[in-house]
């Protein structure tokens, strides 16, 4: 592979992943928390749209989330392609009825899926309501965190100390004798 391609620069990388730090995750967990108690719904995951479970609340125990997480993001893709042959930019929300559990799937910005799991004790009325206000506070939050990583280049790593990047070099030179 040509080296160009293999590259990206800074600002493709922020934009095809978030770093999420752990006041980040605390104020989204927040943002969870307060859906699901207004909501009636039994729990909520985040997920990336390639697969990787982001965060998650509520009753998950009995739930394997890595992989509904990983499945999650095969049925937006799924969804995605059905939407682009009906001449749509994509569809928003996708939802999944049981006997006895539901899964409401909510895209959230551009890269983000919200996965309720609910029962019979709310409706999916409910679900979609505080779901998509869920997703704008959510989008909210994630505009915010990249517009903290594009006035922050390094990511913060300029607070590692002074020197780190010459002794790192230096340890390089001495392993590679270069």
């Amino acid at each position: 592979m040509p080296k160009q391609m293999r590259q990206q620069t800074d600002a493709q990388l922020r934009e095809s992943r978030l770093v999420f730090y752990k006041h980040d995750i605390q104020t989204i967990d927040s943002t969870l928390r307060d859906f699901l108690s207004r909501s009636k719904s039994k729990a909520a995951l985040l997920v990336d749209k390639d697969g990787h479970l982001i965060t998650q609340e509520g009753s998950t125990e009995k739930t394997d989330t890595d992989t509904i997480a990983a499945l999650v993001a095969g049925c937006f893709a799924a969804t995605r392609e059905m939407a682009r042959i009906l001449g749509e930019d994509e569809f928003s929300a996708l939802f999944h009825q049981g006997r006895k559990d539901n899964l409401q799937l909510s895209l959230v910005g551009t890269r983000t899926i919200l996965g309720v799991l609910f029962d019979d004790t709310t409706t999916i009325g409910m679900v979609r309501l505080y779901a998509a206000e869920t997703a704008r506070k959510l989008s909210s939050t994630f505009r915010k965190i990249i517009a903290r990583a594009d006035a922050d280049p390094t990511g913060g790593s300029s607070d590692i100390g002074a020197g780190f990047s010459e002794a790192a070099a230096n340890t390089l030179e001495n392993v590679f004798g270069e």
